[in-house]
């Protein structure tokens, strides 16, 4: 099942979308009930918005073995934990804005899971009962503030910006996160392309380690980690997220006015 969120004629709905793209509207939030109405739109005529509005943001450092050896770190013992501010949310099509300080901007393709229900002090076994499904994430990142920050034992500003977190364009549920295909694209070239299995810390192992300090909400996302082959873009660029069962989150690249 793919949850969409979406805006048509001013109003922002959340709804059920088919493979011909019709959607269906549900009657309420997906985080209370999947319950769909009899009202249909199309894809073509509506804005796919961030599949989550405003969401509390974990990101998880170092989380792909390989994109650990690429940075010539040892592998980490334990989840390496971030958090973006909600206002770097940005959806499909949207533009990630390059700001004025930034000298030194990468992609990281990321699987996102987005929480379904409140979580706490939840086991590894029953840890994907409470996702709602799985969307993609861009965990944009301005290296030279990011790196400057680490320094001080800190992580904020460089992964922080507002734009800097795109997520979609949909959420889907009932997938295998521990074996998906993920890959990113720079212009249509292919700059990232891995399995989730390279995690070094799994989704339900992420999900229980973080309950066990505090209680996880409906709409929380938890950004995995990226694969190797980061790297730089600049504005006029356009980079997509692709992630098998899922599909693909495109952004153009813009200058900060």
């Amino acid at each position: 099942m793919k949850i969409v969120r979406y805006r048509a004629d001013g109003i922002t709905n959340f709804g059920i979308m088919e493979e011909d793209g019709t959607i269906r509207d549900l009657v309420g939030s997906p985080f209370e009930a999947l319950n769909p109405s009899s009202k249909t739109v199309h894809l073509s005529d509506v804005q796919l918005l961030a599949p989550v509005e405003a969401p509390r943001i974990i990101g998880v450092g170092l989380n792909y073995a390989e994109h650990a050896r690429e940075a010539g770190k040892e592998l980490p013992t334990k989840p390496m934990l971030f958090m973006k501010p909600s206002t770097s949310v940005v959806g499909p099509d949207e533009a990630i804005i390059y700001p004025h300080q930034g000298k030194n901007i990468h992609y990281e393709a990321e699987l996102a899971v987005v929480i379904g229900s409140p979580a706490r002090r939840v086991s590894e076994a029953r840890a994907l009962d409470y996702v709602l499904g799985y969307t993609c994430g861009n965990d944009v990142s301005e290296r030279t503030i990011q790196f400057a920050e680490m320094q001080t034992g800190t992580m904020l500003i460089g992964k922080g910006f507002d734009t800097f977190c795109p997520l979609g364009p949909c959420i889907t549920t009932d997938l295998d996160p521990g074996n998906l295909q993920l890959q990113a694209r720079l212009n249509g070239e292919v700059k990232q392309s891995e399995s989730t299995s390279d995690l070094i810390f799994s989704v339900p192992q992420l999900i229980s380690y973080i309950s066990a300090a505090f209680t996880m909400l409906p709409g929380d996302v938890i950004m995995t980690g990226t694969p190797s082959g980061v790297g730089p873009f600049v504005p006029g660029d356009v980079v997509e997220i692709e992630i098998e069962g899922i599909g693909t989150l495109s952004n153009p690249v813009v200058a900060e006015e």
